[in-house]
């Protein structure tokens, strides 16, 4: 099985169900809570490994029942813990995420811990062994990202990130990003021209291609347009399902692509792998 190394955070979700997303100043009703496993990292942690890798995490939580909770679902999914830190006398990341009928979602994110975790947790060679791909979002601070990044660079370890949420990319951290996953806002807020389509997400991962090795754009329902190192465009129109909740879709597309790509699969194969998995995930198949 190849190893994937998730370096993220971990977020205990509140989630909340309403008939549709709050406005400003609204005190919406709504019909039922729940608690869920959450963060972009754990979620892609957990993701790779249902996808077919050994899935491997560095991260941290608080000594609390959040921590707990999250320690737990990580294992349970297959994801191995060992290099997950428990931080004293902080609280564990968390966030309260609405879903309305139609399975669109607005969230908050307090990060707690996850603030917390210090590039000296990220220089265990045991972390590193026989990685063949790291996986990267920024819901931890870019120092984090950075020193990341730069182990994985002088192990030989391609890095994926996925640039959510979005934040402007340093130009030393950038050099080091070998494939960078973002949805269409996120690409816009790059500078690319406005993502509606697939023809748009393809002009969108061209102008990224530039600064990348490899760039994809995902463009939601429409699909996702990418660029390799060779220049060719791919694009890839999404399986038509019937949609429960577009939460945490984005994190089954970067974990099944990740898995794929550190197995070997090519650039299209691994796209439309990923995708297929994002399709089921939001008919909660």
């Amino acid at each position: 099985m190849p190893i994937t190394l998730t370096v993220g955070s971990l977020h205990y979700d509140i989630m909340v169900e309403a008939d549709h997303l709050p406005r400003p100043d609204e005190t919406a009703i709504g019909s039922r809570w729940y608690p869920k496993f959450g963060g972009k990292g754990g979620n892609q942690a957990v993701a790779a490994g249902k996808a077919g890798a050994h899935s491997r995490m560095i991260g941290a939580v608080g000594d609390d029942d959040f921590g707990r909770f999250l320690r737990a679902n990580l294992t349970q999914g297959g994801v191995e813990d060992r290099f997950i830190a428990t931080i004293p006398n902080v609280g564990s990341g968390m966030s309260v995420a609405i879903v309305d009928g139609a399975g669109d979602y607005a969230a908050t994110i307090v990060s707690g811990a996850n603030l917390h975790l210090t590039v000296a947790h990220l220089s265990d060679d045991a972390a590193w062994a026989d990685v063949a791909l790291l996986i990267l979002q920024n819901e931890v601070p870019e120092a984090i990202n950075l020193k990341a990044a730069q182990e994985a660079h002088k192990r030989g370890i391609p890095t994926l990130l996925n640039a959510a949420p979005f934040r402007a990319l340093g130009a030393e951290f950038r050099k080091l990003i070998d494939i960078l996953v973002v949805n269409a806002v996120e690409a816009e807020m790059m500078g690319t021209p406005p993502v509606t389509d697939l023809q748009s997400a393809a002009l969108a991962a061209k102008h990224l291609s530039a600064q990348v090795k490899t760039a994809i754009v995902t463009a939601g329902g429409a699909g996702l347009a990418a660029v390799g190192p060779d220049g060719d465009v791919i694009q890839i129109a999404a399986d038509k399902v019937k949609v429960v909740s577009s939460h945490g879709a984005g994190d089954a597309f970067i974990g099944t692509l990740a898995a794929q790509l550190a197995a070997g699969t090519g650039l299209q194969a691994a796209c439309r792998a990923a995708s297929s998995a994002a399709a089921r995930h939001v008919a909660g198949l």
